[in-house]
C-alpha cells in the first residue's frame, strides 16, 4: 500500500508538469511518460526494500555464521577435553595393566626360588575363580576369610613369626606332617586333658607315624613342680607315649639346678630345631595364643633349656 501510495505521488505530479511544460503533447504520450516515472519510483522502492531484506539475511547469515562457529569451537574444546580425559584414562587403565602384568611375572619367576609351587598358586587362584561363581555368599565370605588368614600367616612368617587365636591343632597337624628330623615337646599340667581328647588322639597318631614313615626322632618332657605330682595317670600317660615310639620323661622343676629352671613358662614344640610352636595361657590356664616362632636366637634358647631339662630328667 506504501509504495502504490509512493508511486501515484511521482506520476501525477509529473503529469501535471508535463501538461504545464508541454500543452501541445498528446495526452498518451503525457500519461506514458507519467507512467514510466512512477514506475521507475515504484521499482526503485522494490529495489530499495529487496536490498534492505538481502542485507537483513547477509547480517542474519553472518550472526547465524558466527554462531556456528562458536558453537563448532565450544564442541571441540569439549570434544578435546573429552579426548583428552579418555586418553587419560587409558593410559592409566594400561599402566596399571602393565604394571600388575609386570608384578604377576615378578612373582612367577621368584616362584622358582620359593617353597610355592607354580601349579599350585595357579590351581588357588582358579579355585578361588570357581568359589566367586557360586551364588552362595556365607561361602564367599568364607573363602575370603581363609585366604585372608593364609595371607596373614605368610607376611608372620617372612618377618619368622606369627600368631594365632587359641591353640591352633591346624598349625600342630601340618608341622608334624612337614618335620624331617626332631621334635622336642615340653608339657605341663595345663594341657594334661589334651591327650585324652580327639585332636590330641591325631596329635600323637600323626607322630607315630612321623617317627615310623619319616625316621622323625620325637622327645616329650612332662613337667611337673614336685616329686608329688608325678602320679600314676602321669606315668600311665608317659608309657602310653613310649608304645607309640615317642621318647617320653618327667622332669621335676624343684630336683634340677636352679639354672634350669629359668626357661620358657609356657609350652612349646621345637621343629626340626628350627621353629618353635608356642602356646600362651592366661591368668585362668587358658590358652590364648599360639605362636609360630623361628627367629634364630629364640630357638636356640628353647632348644638349650630343653637339652638342659632332658639331660636331668627321669
Amino acid at each position: 500500500m506504501k509504495k502504490t501510495l509512493v508511486t501515484l505521488v511521482v506520476a501525477v505530479p509529473v503529469y501535471v508538469l508535463t501538461n504545464v511544460l508541454d500543452q501541445n503533447q498528446d495526452q498518451v504520450w503525457k500519461l506514458t511518460v507519467s507512467l514510466v516515472i512512477g514506475g521507475a519510483a515504484l521499482i526503485i522502492q522494490y529495489m530499495n526494500d529487496f536490498e534492505r531484506r538481502l542485507e537483513g539475511i547477509e547480517t542474519g547469515q553472518r550472526n547465524r555464521i558466527r554462531e556456528m562457529r562458536e558453537s563448532l569451537t565450544d564442541h571441540n574444546s569439549e570434544m578435546s577435553e573429552n579426548l583428552a580425559a579418555h586418553n587419560r584414562a587409558m593410559e592409566n587403565v594400561v599402566n596399571t595393566n602393565f604394571a600388575r602384568i609386570n608384578e604377576a611375572t615378578k612373582l612367577f619367576s621368584e616362584m622358582g626360588r620359593s617353597v610355592l609351587r607354580p601349579d599350585g598358586v595357579a590351581e588357588l587362584a582358579d579355585s578361588a575363580t570357581r568359589v566367586s561363581l557360586l551364588g552362595t555368599e556365607i561361602v564367599h565370605t568364607f573363602a575370603r576369610e581363609e585366604i585372608d588368614q593364609l595371607t596373614s600367616l605368610m607376611k608372620g612368617l617372612t618377618n619368622r613369626s606369627a600368631e594365632s587365636p587359641g591353640e591352633n591343632h591346624d598349625w600342630l597337624m601340618a608341622l608334624t606332617k612337614c618335620t624331617k628330623d626332631t621334635i622336642d615337646a615340653t608339657s605341663t599340667s595345663v594341657d594334661r586333658n589334651f591327650w585324652t581328647s580327639e585332636p590330641g588322639r591325631r596329635y600323637l597318631l600323626a607322630q607315630r607315624d612321623a617317627i615310623k614313615l619319616q625316621r622323625v626322632k620325637v622327645r616329650r618332657l612332662f613337667i611337673v613342680d614336685e616329686p608329688a605330682d608325678v602320679e600314676a595317670e602321669l606315668t600311665g600317660l608317659c608309657e602310653n607315649q613310649q608304645a607309640l615310639g615317642i621318647e617320653a620323661r618327667v622332669v621335676v622343676l624343684s630336683q634340677v639346678p636352679e639354672h634350669a629352671r629359668l626357661g620358657p613358662t609356657s609350652d612349646f614344640i621345637i621343629f626340626d630345631g628350627a621353629l618353635c610352636y608356642e602356646v600362651d595361657q592366661d591368668l585362668k590356664q587358658v590358652n590364648v595364643k599360639t605362636t609360630l616362632d623361628a627367629r634364630e636366637e629364640h630357638v636356640k634358647r628353647c632348644v638349650k633349656w630343653f637339652d638342659e631339662l632332658w639331660e636331668v630328667s627321669q
